[in-house]
């Protein structure tokens, strides 16, 4: 591998800038080596890794050492990429959007700041993980609960950021932020919210401070860098409920949103239930191959053959209550009622109280398991995740996923899809599950993406986060008078960074300088 260099840095400036930062982090933690180039990419790129090489990478410490690397930036012109963890997996990892960028690795800022049991939150450096922040719990007894998403291997600062999700009522982790301490482009520190007063007490309880809010103008954004995020916990229930449900056809999930979405939204469900589509738990456990070994995405007749020998419905419905027993009872005899008009199979239950294994409780409970799934069709596994909004409605779910299912057959990739269930709306993940071995089955995924945002957009359904290729085509589709809001997102990016150095082209927003590289 060769070093690429920032857009319009040349090789004696970019050495010099390395050396600067290198007198700030020490030299071990400024990595710039091949090898080094290679860790920072996207592993599980469908053949286009070569469009996000960094530069280097550097690993601050401190506040003071991330405001010093920001203003050795400026001086240099040199573009940075803040990571937390680099494991947003499916959607570029730590790969910055523009090749050339120096990736920002805030890992090594893994402190637990403050836990508070009473308010119930929690104040964290970027570096902190869902393994990290859950044996701290767990090690000091601390009746608090975490929403984790599927993979939880990754930030929980960067997931809250990115709009990352969990499964407990305190799911939508972005909307329990409450609180940021912020590295602005030009290196000059603010707190968002009440933390905007110095000896303020209630930073991590008032969302909303005095005057404009910025903790969400910092979620998806490029707008500055976070160095501490406070976050809601939730406490620990008495007990929980837990529902597993099998739905044996293709379009019950139809009628499924429709039955869980008015109880979703009266607060008789309080969590996010996910119902995803069987195969998921098929293909952490075992390899295509084992099952069928011909061309093509997987016949339904040869599915329907697996899931048969699985015990699994088409689809397997996951929903927990949460509070007190005879609340949970009462709750689950509704949703039973509801389902019961459709399915006659028995509903399995799940029931915890407080004292027993954690394990079985419902709570955030971090596991890597959901990544086996990039075994599913052998060589160097990867996948990539297709995720639009929609209204949590069945005549949308089914147009959704039968428009999203026929593409996969078109290019003969096994769909993988699921929906969660919010207040209103609903997320469906699709992931696209390859092996970055095939040239010509990557090539077809990375085409299939393009069609599958145009899709969504004729239908009017956006995506909530996407990867790095496809930021610029997502924003585009954003189009309200002619594309004002990406608009208003270049002035403040314009505002606040003039020379265009904190992670160009980020949710398609590119500063003045670089948007000739928009694609």
């Amino acid at each position: 591998m060769r070093l690429v260099l920032p857009p319009g840095v040349s090789e004696t400036v970019f050495q010099k800038a390395l050396q600067a930062l290198a007198g700030v982090v020490g030299k071990q933690w400024v990595l710039a080596t091949d090898e080094d180039r290679e860790t920072f990419m996207d592993f599980y790129a469908a053949g286009d890794a070569d469009l996000h090489v960094p530069s280097a990478a550097v690993g601050p410490q401190s506040l003071e050492e991330v405001q010093a690397i920001v203003r050795i930036a400026n001086e240099y012109k040199v573009p940075l990429w803040p990571i937390s963890r680099g494991k947003n997996l499916g959607y570029g990892a730590a790969a910055p959007c523009m090749s050339g960028t120096v990736v920002l690795d805030l890992a090594r800022m893994n402190r637990i700041l403050d836990v508070n049991e009473r308010f119930g939150y929690c104040l964290l450096e970027p570096g902190v993980g869902f393994f990290d922040l859950f044996h701290y719990l767990q090690a000091n007894k601390i009746k608090l609960w975490m929403s984790i998403p599927a993979n939880a291997w990754g930030s929980v600062v960067g997931n809250a950021l990115e709009r990352g999700y969990g499964y407990t009522p305190y799911g939508e982790n972005t909307r329990n932020i409450c609180g940021l301490e912020v590295v602005l482009p030009n290196g000059e520190l603010v707190r968002t919210g009440n933390g905007a007063m110095s000896n303020s007490v209630s930073w991590q309880l008032f969302k909303y401070g005095y005057g404009p809010s910025w903790d969400q103008l910092f979620c998806q954004s490029n707008f500055g860098i976070v160095t501490k995020m406070g976050m809601w916990l939730m406490p620990e229930p008495e007990a929980t409920l837990g529902l597993n449900i099998q739905l044996p056809n293709p379009d019950d999930v139809g009628w499924a949103i429709d039955e869980l979405a008015p109880l979703r939204m009266r607060g008789v469900i309080e969590q996010s239930p996910s119902i995803g589509n069987s195969l998921r738990f098929v293909a952490s456990a075992t390899q295509r191959s084992q099952w069928y070994q011909g061309d093509g995405a997987l016949p339904d007749d040869v599915l329907l053959e697996i899931l048969k020998k699985n015990n699994l419905g088409w689809w397997t419905v996951n929903l927990r209550l949460y509070g007190y027993d005879e609340v949970n009872e009462v709750h689950a005899r509704i949703i039973r009622e509801a389902f019961r008009k459709h399915v006659k199979q028995e509903i399995e239950t799940v029931k915890w109280h407080r004292g027993d294994s954690i394990e079985n409780s419902g709570a955030g409970v971090p596991a890597t398991n959901a990544l086996q799934i990039i075994n599913w069709r052998g060589g160097r596994g990867g996948h990539i995740g297709f995720s639009p909004v929609l209204p949590a409605a069945s005549e949308h779910v089914l147009k959704q996923f039968h428009s999203t299912k026929k593409r996969y057959e078109e290019i003969g990739v096994d769909y993988y899809g699921s929906f969660t269930l919010f207040e209103r709306y609903t997320t469906n993940v699709n992931m696209m599950v390859y092996d970055r071995d095939d040239q010509e089955m990557t090539s077809k995924v990375r085409a299939l993406f393009k069609v599958l945002i145009a899709d969504a957009a004729r239908e009017g359904y956006s995506e909530y986060r996407t990867h790095i290729s496809y930021m610029d085509d997502v924003a585009l589709t954003f189009d309200f008078n002619h594309h004002s809001l990406l608009r208003l997102n270049e002035a403040v990016k314009e505002a606040l960074d003039p020379n265009g150095i904190l992670a160009p082209g980020k949710q398609g927003v590119w500063p003045r300088a670089r948007r000739p590289a928009r694609a």
